[in-house]
């Protein structure tokens, strides 16, 4: 089959995080679907796919949606017939949730906003050009906690013990951060933020002024997931 990605794309508010736009620059001449999930939009039958990707989203797991269930049905789907399958914050969150259970996803003790290093702690094909540890967006108010078997832990750092897993040796990833958004839309993202969370508007301040470190790793990652 010709390779064909189905994205859900999961944004809330679309005017200031669009990850189906962000994510899709990097797939090249690849064929995509978009469907916007939180919309009530249909999620269609997967045998046309090859890869599924989830993006991030202003939604909690805190707070359950009733577009969640879909989701995760759909995740489950995708995992038995075979598709790849990749998760962003939200999406990765979405894949544990969907695959082993709702307490594998928790309010984080700090959320973890800005430039971040993560270190790959176990060697997969999905990091193979990227090297640890590699510098990336991040923001993220819940996380994934000590997901059970058969995910693995593939990278962590001092804020978020999961980072990166993937579902045994399927070609099913979840990664924590954002890498596919870019240093100018990060930071209007943070801006927005201020006014949505300010409760955190010490954290989002100290993110906004911190250095850009960006290994732009989305092209990678993307060329690593197509392979699968």
């Amino acid at each position: 089959m010709q390779k064909r990605i189905l994205v859900l794309g999961n944004s809330l508010d679309c005017s200031v995080y669009r990850p189906v736009e962000e994510w899709s620059r990097t797939f090249g001449d690849v064929a995509f679907d978009a469907i916007h999930v939180p919309a009530g939009e249909l999620i269609p039958a997967l045998d046309r796919y090859t890869h599924l990707l989830l993006t991030g989203s202003d939604a909690s797991f805190a707070e359950p949606a009733s577009w969640f269930d879909p989701e995760a049905d759909a995740v489950r789907d995708a995992v038995e017939r075979g598709l790849a399958v990749l998760g962003s914050c939200f999406g990765h969150q979405m894949l544990a949730w969907a695959l082993s259970g709702h307490e594998c996803v928790r309010r984080a003790p700090t959320p973890e906003l800005g430039w971040v290093a993560i270190d790959i702690v176990q060697p997969d094909p999905l990091f193979a050009n990227l090297l640890s540890p590699w510098h990336t967006f991040a923001a993220h108010l819940d996380e994934v906690v000590a997901p059970p078997e058969p995910w693995r832990v593939l990278a962590t750092n001092e804020a978020c013990a999961v980072q990166a897993m993937r579902y045994g040796d399927l070609p099913v990833w979840g990664i924590q951060p954002h890498p596919e958004t870019a240093p100018g839309e990060a930071r209007l993202q943070m801006e927005a933020a201020l006014a949505q969370y300010p409760e955190y508007a010490r954290e989002i301040r100290q993110a906004i002024e911190s250095p850009v470190r960006d290994d732009r790793a989305t092209p990678l990652l993307i060329a690593a997931f197509l392979r699968a």
